[in-house]
């Protein structure tokens, strides 16, 4: 198989979290979300056992409930970080960025919730197993909707009220969020 290696390392290069520049009022279609997700699933798992779900939040009403748990998950979490930091310095703007994306959050017309079935132990070993198992294929989501025009990013402080977001979005409690990925 061969590959265009300057696309491929455009791809790469230039997938960053995207917070700022998602187009608020474009709309995502949900067969793209679903192409990307198609690739997604083909991430290499650990045990090869695909112990992952995809849940897409798209109405209005529970991506501004998610934004709410969200933002009172990110709490002083912001604000404890900028006290110290010039806004002027990579870290500054980042959480300048972060900060747009919690004011923002309900705005943005699709949320994609990464899931794996079952709960950590407490072991690293059971806790890298499984959050290695899910990453690839978040990693390769963001990959494919790059590739088709679209941002995202990967954030997980809603997980700070993480049992309010299951019960909101109906998450049962043998699944593990992974995280947010806003999509836009």
């Amino acid at each position: 198989m061969e590959f265009d290696l300057d696309q491929t390392d455009a791809l790469l290069s230039t997938t960053r979290a995207v917070r700022k520049r998602l187009d608020l009022d474009r709309d995502v279609p949900m067969d793209v979300i679903t192409d990307c997700l198609k690739l997604a699933v083909q991430a290499p798992t650990g045990s090869n056992a695909q112990g992952w779900r995809w849940m897409v939040v798209s109405d209005p009403d529970k991506r501004a409930a998610l934004a709410d748990i969200y933002r009172r998950g990110a709490g002083d979490y912001f604000t404890q970080r900028t006290d110290s930091i010039d806004p002027a310095t990579q870290t500054g703007r980042v959480i300048d960025s972060a900060t747009y994306l919690a004011e923002n959050l309900q705005h943005v017309p699709v949320h994609v919730i990464p899931l794996i079935i079952g709960k950590p132990d407490g072991t690293n070993f059971q806790g890298a197993g499984m959050y290695g198992s899910i990453i690839p294929a978040m990693w390769s989501f963001q990959l494919a909707l790059r590739s088709r025009g679209l941002g995202s990013c990967l954030t997980t402080l809603h997980l700070r009220l993480e049992h309010e977001a299951a019960e909101l979005l109906g998450i049962p409690d043998h699944m593990t969020q992974a995280g947010l990925i806003p999509v836009a």
